[in-house]
């Protein structure tokens, strides 16, 4: 089986493991979202690319759920000694040695996807990892000028716009997000291998992920969209909202920037009929399961806390059978 799967970082990362646990033969394509990618010191960073790398390559600090593994931040501590920044977002000495690599690979004129290839050798993730694009995107986030901030008046009206990690891990999505704009994706074009993957899948999947800075940004580069809703093959997600709030991190914040309410059952609408066949909301949420229907969706309740590799594995499983139950 050809599973195409469009992942951001921890929670994509963590459903892929129990989709490999779940399906041992199946040849897996991972679509990331590279909106999250940021330049920091000189290098270039792929926050969701290297989580899923990590996280199946078995270099995942895993109670983060990003980061390496036994990791220390002896760099960090020396930049910070000289007085360069940011502070806010903490790389360390093993993840450094990945960002050299990419960004002296990037230098050497080949492309992101091939970066992402030749990296990937090394982790050997067990699946197909590509970048949703090789061309710059950026998700940035309208904020309300913060407090002492002396880019705006704060209070006053003043607005600006931030890179969404200085958002999410700066300010941990502390205050109101106004609008959320993936930059660049609308005159980006798919990495090689994309389309194809998707045309060849026998099934795409939208793990947990966060539906609008992570699987949102994929479907915001021109051509994904359309490839999958046009690949004839069943099209089933997980809801990252249990219960009225997201199982981790603040997706509740971005969704409300794009005037989506924070319910598995509003998730599945703001995804939609024309490209999603099948959905699985927690069992908490067993009484939305008629609303989902009522959109055109087939919806099934299940467990979907992600509470171990087994627990994972059980999702992955009722995806993939959902899948089948929409195939029939």
């Amino acid at each position: 089986m050809r599973i195409v799967v469009l992942a951001g970082g921890i929670g994509g990362a963590r459903f892929l493991r129990g989709l490999q646990a779940a399906s041992p033969d199946a040849d897996i394509t991972v679509i990331g979202n590279t909106g999250d990618d940021i330049h920091l010191f000189g290098l270039k960073v792929c926050p969701d690319l290297d989580t899923v790398m990590y996280t199946l390559g078995g270099g995942i600090h895993e109670g983060q759920g990003w980061g390496r593994a036994d990791e220390t931040f002896t760099v960090k501590e020396e930049l910070a000694a000289y007085g360069v920044g940011p502070g806010w977002f903490g790389l360390g000495d093993r993840d450094f040695a990945t960002h050299i690599v990419r960004t002296r690979m990037l230098a050497a004129g080949y492309a992101l996807s091939a970066v992402t290839e030749a990296l990937c050798a090394r982790w050997q993730p067990g699946v197909r990892l590509l970048p949703m694009s090789d061309d710059r995107v950026e998700t940035h986030v309208l904020i309300d000028t913060p407090e002492g901030d002396d880019e705006g008046p704060a209070g006053q009206g003043g607005r600006k716009a931030v890179h969404f990690q200085e958002y999410w891990v700066r300010h941990r999505a502390s205050m109101p997000a106004h609008a959320v704009v993936p930059v660049g994706a609308d005159q980006a074009k798919p990495a090689p291998g994309v389309l194809e993957a998707i045309a060849g899948a026998d099934l795409v999947l939208f793990p947990p992920s966060n539906p609008v800075v992570s699987v949102g940004t994929i479907l915001a580069v021109p051509g994904i969209r359309e490839a999958i809703a046009d690949a004839g093959v069943p099209v089933v997600g997980l809801s990252p909202i249990v219960g009225g709030a997201p199982v981790s991190g603040m997706a509740d914040k971005v969704l409300a920037a794009v005037g989506v309410e924070s319910t598995a059952a509003a998730v599945a609408r703001h995804y939609g009929s024309g490209l999603l066949d099948g959905w699985l909301v927690d069992t908490a949420d067993a009484a939305t399961a008629g609303e989902v229907e009522s959109a055109g969706i087939r919806c099934r309740a299940v467990p979907l806390m992600m509470t171990d590799l087994d627990a994972t594995a059980d999702m992955a499983r009722a995806a993939l059978a959902l899948a089948e139950e929409v195939r029939a």
